[in-house]
């Protein structure tokens, strides 16, 4: 059974990078990009933290940023 330290924070946050750029949805200068968890896997997103409106959407390493020890071991 794992053993895992409780998070001290109250809420945890995707750390998000803003980007220059309006909004066509709502015309905000308000734009960022994050990772996030969707329908198959991992996604890159430049969304509108204004309104939401997603601008672009690619896909994500498969492990996000995580790697998996059986990835990295040479044979």
């Amino acid at each position: 059974m794992h053993q895992f330290p409780r998070p001290a924070e109250e809420h945890l946050y995707a750390q998000r990078t803003p980007v220059d750029g309006t909004c066509g949805e709502c015309g905000k200068a308000e734009l960022a990009t994050y990772r996030v968890l969707s329908e198959g896997g991992w996604w890159d997103v430049c969304k509108c933290q204004n309104c939401l409106a997603s601008l672009s959407r690619e896909r994500a390493p498969m492990f996000a940023g995580y790697t998996p020890l059986g990835l990295t071991v040479k044979g």
